[in-house]
This record gives structure tokens, sequence and C-alpha cells, in this order.
């Protein structure tokens, strides 16, 4: 798509075209097209509606129900925040005092839409014009307009002497390939890293595996993770900071979910379920215990796992691997609890042998520690029989180790 397209579907001959199209989201992409041409309409402008009728249904895990009348590149969904995310973010931003935020690498405007909806003045920007066009397609859309502005420039450019806030979230991807070294983000590290001495009420957004060298100094790093899954690290700066480490776990948003209210004082963001603590607590180290609990990748991530350990009287079996032991099963939303029933020294062929014995044919492999595949390992053991089961390939005290654990349903 171009920017030219995009304005193209603003125009009723647009709207015609988007409407048409989201009824044909789902067909084979020939015959939608072929549809919307016997239709009359220009093919290219069919083409870029049926584009954004497919993005939209994708969008709705993370938009809900605003996705139907926002507009989207593929790489600009891929990389949005979530709304579950930016709305936390925008609540933290607000109570943390800021009413002017610059957003630099707004993207489609996930974060710039969310601030503006906590009653923040948003100047948002980006270097590419056909994702700034999106964005400021996305204020139109829902109605943001008087809150929110748009520009295409480079974020070093950018004035910051008239915000009190700073949200910036550097890209990451190249020729639509990941990018891991930060002196290849885009703007770079070095202009990120800066910012918070211009404007201290910073936020800088960064992928899972930033390196805990990088946190700035004095700054909280964050871990969230939606529905188990990592999805974003946040280095909170200035004013903004909290505990020197924070690991956040949220749900995600029903797809049908209608645009929220603004954060009030029922739903504030620090409601979040959140472990917090330095980063660099040591667990006590035992043997192997009754329950094993296996901590949310943001609880790992962020360096908690003592913290955590300490909520449910645990310890590790290994000071380097993120497994906890406990003699109950505390509940817990922290991590998945698991009830040990054997352990023994890891031996393919006894564990064959094992299996076979008892009618295994499906097998759950967790590990941790083990540089066993367990898709590889599978294969190996060649199962057989109507029983499943579940192990877990890890160390203890440095040695080899296979578990075998039933889930414990969650509370």
């Amino acid at each position: 798509m171009t920017p030219e397209l995009l304005a193209r579907l603003g125009t009723p001959d647009g709207a015609t075209a988007l409407a048409a199209a989201a009824d044909l989201a789902d067909a084979p992409p020939l015959t939608a097209a072929s549809a919307l041409r016997a239709r009359g309409l220009d093919p290219d402008l069919a083409a870029a509606a049926l584009t954004q009728a497919v993005l939209r249904r994708q969008a709705r895990t993370k938009f809900g129900a605003d996705a139907n009348v926002m507009f989207f590149t593929r790489p600009g969904l891929e990389q949005a925040t979530r709304s579950v995310v930016s709305r936390r973010r925008a609540g933290r931003l607000a109570e943390g005092g800021v009413t002017r935020l610059a957003d630099l690498g707004c993207g489609v405007g996930a974060d710039a839409l969310a601030a503006a909806r906590a009653g923040i003045r948003v100047h948002a920007v980006d270097a590419d014009p056909l994702t700034a066009a999106v964005a400021s397609a996305n204020v139109r859309a829902l109605g943001l307009a008087g809150l929110v502005t748009v520009s295409c420039a480079d974020a070093g450019t950018v004035d910051l002497s008239e915000v009190d806030g700073v949200f910036c979230d550097p890209a990451r991807r190249r020729g639509g390939s990941r990018v891991f070294d930060p002196r290849a983000f885009s703007p770079s590290w070095d202009f990120v890293a800066a910012v918070p001495h211009r404007v201290p009420r910073t936020v800088l957004k960064l992928a899972p595996g930033i390196d805990h060298g990088l946190i700035p100094a004095g700054a909280e790093a964050e871990w969230v993770s939606v529905d188990g899954d990592l999805v974003e690290a946040a280095f909170w700066c200035g004013p903004l900071a909290g505990a020197p480490r924070r690991a956040t776990l949220l749900r995600s948003d029903p797809p049908s979910a209608s645009r929220p209210d603004p954060p009030s004082a029922s739903r504030r963001w620090s409601d979040s379920p959140a472990i917090t603590g330095s980063g660099d607590a040591t667990a006590p180290v035992g043997p192997v215990r009754r329950y094993l609990y296996d901590p949310d990748p943001a609880v790992v991530r962020s360096h908690l796992v003592a913290e955590f350990a300490s909520i449910v009287d645990g310890t590790l079996a290994d000071p380097r691997i993120a497994y906890v032991y406990a003699d109950s099963a505390t509940p817990t939303g922290f991590a998945r609890c698991f009830e040990v029933t054997e352990a023994m020294p890891l031996s393919v062929k006894r564990l064959r042998s094992v299996l076979r014995e008892r009618g295994v044919g499906r097998l759950t492999v967790k590990k941790r520690g083990s540089a066993l595949e367990p898709d590889e390992l599978r294969r190996s053991l060649r199962l057989a029989g109507p029983e499943e089961a579940t192990i877990v390939l890890t160390r203890v005290d440095d040695a080899p180790t296979v578990l075998f654990a039933t889930p414990v349903p969650a509370a």
C-alpha cells in the first residue's frame, strides 16, 4: 500500500470498498478480488481494501473492536503494542504526571491512541511516510484528532522542550528481519539512551531479550507477558521508576472488546499482577520436592525467580535453572505448577523402557537446562500406547535429570 492508496480508502469510494471487502475477508484471495471487481471497483482500490479487511480481522486479537475501523500495514500490525499493554502503560504515564507526550516511533499509533484516551496530549512521529499516514488515519478513525498530532519525521529532529514525557519505541526490524544489535536500532541506541537525560519522564519500549546491562541507571526495568507470552521489556526512567525490576502479567482483551474507558481509581495500572525486586537476589538451593513451579517468562527474564520462590516457600534444585520446588501447591498466577511423581537420572534408553512399560504413546516434554530437543527425543523414544505422560528435562545439582510430573489445575 502507498500513502495515496491509503488516502483513497478514506473517501466514500474507499468506504464502499472496505465494506464490501469485510464480507470477503475469509474468501480465497482470487475469489475475493474477482468479486470486488465484479462490483465495478477499481482493481488497486479493491486490492487495498481486501488487504485491510484481512489485517483488521487479524488485529482484533490486539485491538478488539477498534480494529474494525483502524488501518494497518502488515509490519505495523506485527510490531504494534497490544491494547491491554498500551492501555496499562497510558494509565501509568498519566498517574506519573505526564500530560504532554512525545511518541517517538509511533508505528500504527497503538500507544499514542491509548495515551490520548488517558487524557494525555500526544505528538506522535514516525520516520516512515506510510506508517505515519496510517497512524494519522487511525487517530481520525477513533475520534482522537483533538489530542494527537502525527508527523513524518526523524525522531532525532523532534523538539522535546514542549513535552513532559517521552515514549520511545525504536524500530528493531530491517528489510523484514529482526534486528538484535542495539547499535542497529532506529533511532540508534545512543540517541535512545540519551532521551531520559533530556526528559526525565521517559519510557523505552524494547524487545524482551534486551541486555540487562543496557538498563539506564536508576531506571525500572519491566518485563510484560500477556496470557503467558513474553511480549516486551520497558525501561521506566526518572520519576516514573519504581522498583529496580518488575514482572507484570496481563490477560488479553476479548476480541470483541469495545473502546475502554479512561483509567480510573477503580482500575489502576498497579492493579495488574506483578512481582518486584532488585533482580539480584538468589533463591536457596535444595533437593527436588513434591511440587515443581515453572515461572512465567516475565518472572524469569526480569531475574525475579528468587522473589517468586519466596512466595511459595520454594527452592531451586540447581542455582542456574529457573524451576522452583516446594512442598505444597500454592495457588499463583506467576507460574504453572506440577506434582513431581518420580525423578531419575536422564538416560534415553532407560526412559524408553519405562515409557513402554507404562504404555505411554503421548508425551509432553518440558525442559530447562537440557540440550535435548523435545521433538527429536519423541522420535527416538518411538512411543506407542494409549496412555499419556508429562516429563521435565532439567538438571539437579548439575546432573541431567528427568522428572515425571502431573499438571496441577489452576485455582
